[in-house]
């Protein structure tokens, strides 16, 4: 089963649960909002993919914490990643064991072939 965490209002988000529905494949949906991720998952996630890719320093809420004024190192990342969900660069998508992070949807046809 595919189980995917974000937020309802992400446009990534969107375009991956867009992309699933228009396949017929099933998915969970997990609302960082109502179900906040524990540190332990993210660093479970930090065991497959790299900090770099699992913080958004793009995001309104990194730019709303005036966090680029921290010069954060990857600990802190993590750290903040920890405390602020909205900070974790969505979607992330749980198959098979592995991580992906963020849509690419010439990858999840690689992946999610049918």
């Amino acid at each position: 089963m595919i189980k995917m965490y974000g937020i309802p209002t992400c446009g990534s988000v969107r375009k991956a649960k867009k992309y699933f529905n228009e396949k017929g494949i099933e998915f969970e949906f997990v609302d960082f909002k109502k179900t906040p991720v524990s540190c332990e998952k993210i660093d479970e996630w930090l065991k497959q993919v790299t900090i770099d890719k699992l913080f958004n320093n793009r995001g309104t809420k990194y730019r709303t914490l005036k966090l680029k004024e921290l010069n954060l190192d990857d600990e802190g990342k993590r750290e903040w990643l920890c405390k602020e969900n909205l900070l974790i660069k969505r979607p992330v998508i749980e198959y098979d064991g592995k991580i992906i992070v963020a849509f690419d949807e010439e990858e999840y046809d690689k992946i999610f072939k049918s």
